[in-house]
């Protein structure tokens, strides 16, 4: 506990910053900020992240955090101790062992050690699973019993959570549906989310076949009228899975003829998108952001963690890289272009808003029992 009664709560937000070049992370983060300050519109939020971790937790191996918490040398308790909440994102998708058991070690170690230092810790809204090992099963089911409440963002994760003995407190969308939509400062016709990632040798796709599919996609919509725009979504970096070096030399390679969009920041992004007719998305945050303000997408799935999310705000349309016919695939996505409804990406981004409104309403009830700070005196939900 810190402070004294009349202070605003203090919150840690785990695996998410948006000053992240993962434009998905940030906006996980600012996501979070908005629907904290809702439950107390004065809170204090502490964003750690890979990239802007605090000096106390040294989490660059298990190892060191385990030796930190035997024997103290940079207070990592007494930091996590000054939290009325952690709120552990677990970066929207990193709560699985598929990414490998040492990531799914430290961040577990990170939340065990919030843990037994007397802080509620939540499991915001977040994928959950696939566990393929009996450790990552392990981890994740000491994580799930170890939270004051899990939020669970489809039904596939929900039922990964029912599986580990401890079921979701609540479904929900992805935390971009708490994102106030902008306004769209242009208008653009198709936006084509290009992925570094997929692009690249990758342990997703056939890099060779991705390739193709956007080529070829993006000749049958310009065949057919469509404007194309590409669209890079994340902060150039020299991360190997950039955007940006793709989008480019793409352009380059088609003549110079096709716009390339590279965003400054989520709310640079967000505001393109507002502006598009329709969104095709090889990344999963580029679609969400496009739902969330009401704008159709067609998305190009390489993992389990599309489908079902996306699914449960009622958008049914997309595609699977890993399973649709490649040859096919081009065809279909711009067929999928042309009946893009935007009644229903805007109904879509109602019930997403709806769900994390229910998500407010738990977190206020929950944590007024365990800790009335972190529930707005007036009962606003301070917007």
């Amino acid at each position: 506990m810190s402070g004294t009664p009349t202070d605003a709560p203090r919150v840690l937000v785990l695996w998410a910053a948006e000053s992240s070049p993962n434009l998905g992370v940030a906006a996980l983060a600012r996501g979070s900020r908005d629907l904290l300050r809702r439950l107390h519109p004065d809170v204090e939020l502490v964003f750690a992240n890979y990239g802007a971790r605090p000096p106390q937790v040294p989490w660059g191996r298990p190892r060191s955090l385990l030796r930190e918490r035997v024997v103290p040398r940079f207070g990592m308790q007494e930091f996590f101790a000054g939290f009325d909440l952690v709120w552990d994102t677990r970066s929207g998708d990193s709560f699985a062992d598929i990414y490998g058991v040492g990531r799914h070690l430290t961040m577990s170690l990170v939340h065990e050690f919030a843990t037994q230092a007397g802080a509620s810790v939540v499991m915001a809204p977040q994928t959950i699973g696939p566990f393929g090992t009996r450790r990552g099963r392990a981890l994740a089911h000491r994580s799930l019993h170890r939270s004051t409440t899990v939020l669970a963002r489809d039904p596939d994760s929900a039922r990964a959570a029912d599986e580990l003995g401890r079921p979701a407190d609540l479904m929900t969308a992805d935390l971009a549906f708490a994102i106030e939509p902008p306004a769209p400062e242009r208008s653009f016709d198709v936006l084509l989310n290009v992925s570094g990632l997929l692009w690249n040798e990758n342990p997703h796709v056939d890099a060779q076949s991705y390739q193709r599919i956007i080529r070829e996609t993006i000749a049958v919509l310009r065949a057919e009228g469509r404007e194309v725009t590409l669209l890079a979504h994340v902060l150039d970096s020299p991360d190997p899975d950039n955007d940006v070096p793709v989008v480019k030399e793409l352009a380059a390679e088609l003549g110079g003829e096709l716009e390339v969009v590279v965003p400054t920041g989520l709310d640079d992004v967000r505001t393109t998108i507002a502006g598009a007719d329709v969104l095709i998305g090889s990344r999963m945050h580029a679609c969400l952001n496009a739902l969330s303000v009401g704008v159709p997408a067609v998305p190009l799935a390489y993992s389990r963690k599309f489908a079902p999310l996306l699914q449960s705000v009622g958008w049914e349309t997309g595609f699977d890289l890993r399973s649709d016919d490649p040859q096919t695939l081009p065809e279909g996505i711009a067929a999928a272009v042309a009946s893009a409804d935007p009644a229903t990406a805007h109904a879509a981004a109602a019930r997403g808003r709806a769900s994390l409104d229910a998500a407010v309403e738990l977190l206020r009830h929950v944590n007024a029992a365990r800790e009335p700070r972190l529930t707005s005196l007036q009962g606003t939900d301070g917007r």
